[in-house]
């Protein structure tokens, strides 16, 4: 990290309660969330966005494409922390280790068409290539090419909030130096039930 940051040890007030919420297994604090150490308040408004565009039992999408968004979005920005975290998260909720594979191999080579993604699935990923890459660009028909290939409003705001937190998390990451070192990959809050548990497991 290129930043001063303090630990879990070392919190105390708002960090410490903070900390305590967004917790993994034996006490990890993600490096990205530790980032925001010094301004707690930003570290409850990045938790607050994260579980709300990934986490919510409100979503429709399914969890896992979810995740597949947020990979590709890291993998056009060239962050390699977002890339292997929610790669490694989006194994996990695919729970097939080929099918991921065959995922994370299309990312990672800008292969969504070839990959194994149906029409609305790569409909979405180019549209999130095209927030990513040239957002004033976008017009209105962009949206309607998007219910053409079958996805509702609700959807096409899920699509687009994904895409717009990793970009927002991918230049936190990758402004401040943050790196895995030390972190178990792919912890994220598993309740989804719970718009308010930030834990990760």
């Amino acid at each position: 990290m290129w930043i001063e940051t303090i630990s879990a040890e070392d919190a105390t007030d708002r960090l410490k309660k903070v900390y305590d919420r967004v917790a993994g297994p034996d006490g990890q604090i993600d490096n990205v969330l530790a980032s925001h150490s010094l301004r707690p308040h930003t570290l409850e408004g990045h938790m607050a966005l994260y579980k709300a565009v990934l986490h919510h039992p409100h979503n429709t999408l399914p969890k896992w494409f979810l995740e597949v968004i947020g990979t590709w979005v890291s993998v056009l920005n060239q962050c390699a922390y977002c890339v292997e975290h929610h790669s490694a998260g989006l194994r996990r909720l695919v729970n097939d280790d080929v099918k991921a594979d065959a995922i994370i191999e299309a990312l990672k080579t800008e292969q969504v068409l070839t990959g194994p993604f149906d029409p609305r699935q790569q409909a979405a990923l180019l549209h999130a290539a095209r927030l990513t890459r040239a957002p004033s660009e976008l017009t209105e028909h962009d949206i309607k090419a998007l219910r053409a290939a079958g996805l509702d409003d609700g959807e096409i705001l899920e699509i687009n909030q994904v895409t717009a937190y990793f970009n927002y998390a991918n230049r936190t990451v990758l402004g401040l130096g943050c790196t895995t070192e030390g972190e178990v990959l792919g912890l994220s809050p598993g309740n989804s039930k719970d718009v308010d548990d930030w834990g990760h497991c």
